[in-house]
């Protein structure tokens, strides 16, 4: 199993500048600890809080990151698909490894009309988005008049080497959209065990049905690597009493003990961990973020 990260966008800050060094520091630390990925997620209209946008962020990161693969969360109805491309093309030609573009279609939730948005066509605006990316990240001069609707836009520069495309989704129709038109699959961070390995074996069946063979079966989890599980344990206490789903989603002790927790994800048939920091205090999230080489090293070995 791969041990990739996504980094916290979203920060309580007095000064703009702090997050994004943490950003930028939390991105050396893993490739001191020689993870396999690099993420950045999504997300809009975020006032009060403080939310890094992914793009420019990641042309930040990259400069820390290396050539392992690297990539940036787009939720598609949001965008629009010809900016999409840009700068995705732009950014794989930066990135001197593999780019991957995971997307969703995002929840029905304030930044829908924040960005202009009908919640209730996402699924249709998702598959067409989608569409038009490939097609412009392919070189190809593209006209649309569905739920986008612009003429002869094409794009340069486009990406080096093919662009991977992995879907989140946990409901049926989702994980079946993900099977048909994805590379690749990434799963919830909030479902506990049982209800990720319901849906990685929905997946999987999904994938052989529409006669495709996964490049990625991902996991998001959140993750705290401690000395010790006592450590980790005390250092939880008060996130995990206000956790928003499945506490037993979450990663955390000693390296040895994550990596016992990874392993049940990898019998599940996930191919990939992507882990983010609960923690807020930068100091333990960059000594969690360098045990996980040791956990890396450990599932490696199994």
């Amino acid at each position: 199993m791969r041990v990739g990260i996504s980094l916290t966008s979203a920060y309580r800050v007095d000064n703009p500048r702090d997050g994004a060094r943490w950003m930028i520091e939390r991105a050396a630390a893993a490739r001191g600890a020689d993870l396999d990925s690099l993420f950045v997620g999504d997300h809009h209209s975020t006032a009060p809080g403080t939310y890094y946008q992914g793009v420019p962020i990641m042309g930040r990161l990259l400069a820390e990151w290396g050539d392992r693969p690297a990539g940036v969360l787009f939720l598609l109805p949001l965008w629009n698909p010809v900016l999409v491309a840009e700068q995705v093309g732009t950014l794989a030609a930066i990135h001197q490894g593999r780019f991957i573009i995971q997307c969703a279609i995002g929840r029905d939730d304030p930044q829908s009309p924040a960005m202009g948005v009908n919640a209730k066509y996402r699924p249709s605006m998702f598959e067409e988005s989608l569409d038009i990316v490939r097609r412009l990240l392919a070189g190809e001069k593209v006209s649309s008049d569905g739920r986008f609707k612009f003429t002869d836009a094409q794009i340069s520069p486009i990406a080096p080497e093919p662009v991977e495309v992995w879907i989140g989704g946990s409901v049926t129709k989702s994980i079946d959209r993900a099977a048909r038109v994805g590379d690749g699959w990434l799963g919830d961070p909030s479902h506990g065990l049982a209800e990720i390995a319901a849906q990685a074996a929905d997946y999987h069946e999904r994938a052989q049905a529409h006669g495709r063979t996964p490049s990625a079966v991902a996991v998001r989890r959140n993750v705290f690597v401690a000395d010790t599980d006592e450590e980790a344990a005390r250092v939880l206490e008060p996130m995990l009493a206000n956790f928003r789903g499945d506490p037993s989603s979450i990663l955390y002790g000693s390296a040895e003990t994550v990596a016992r927790q990874a392993t049940a994800l990898a019998d599940l048939g996930f191919t990939d961990l992507i882990v983010r920091s609960l923690v807020p205090d930068q100091r333990l999230t960059i000594q969690s973020i360098e045990r996980l080489a040791e956990v890396r090293e450990r599932l490696r070995d199994a």
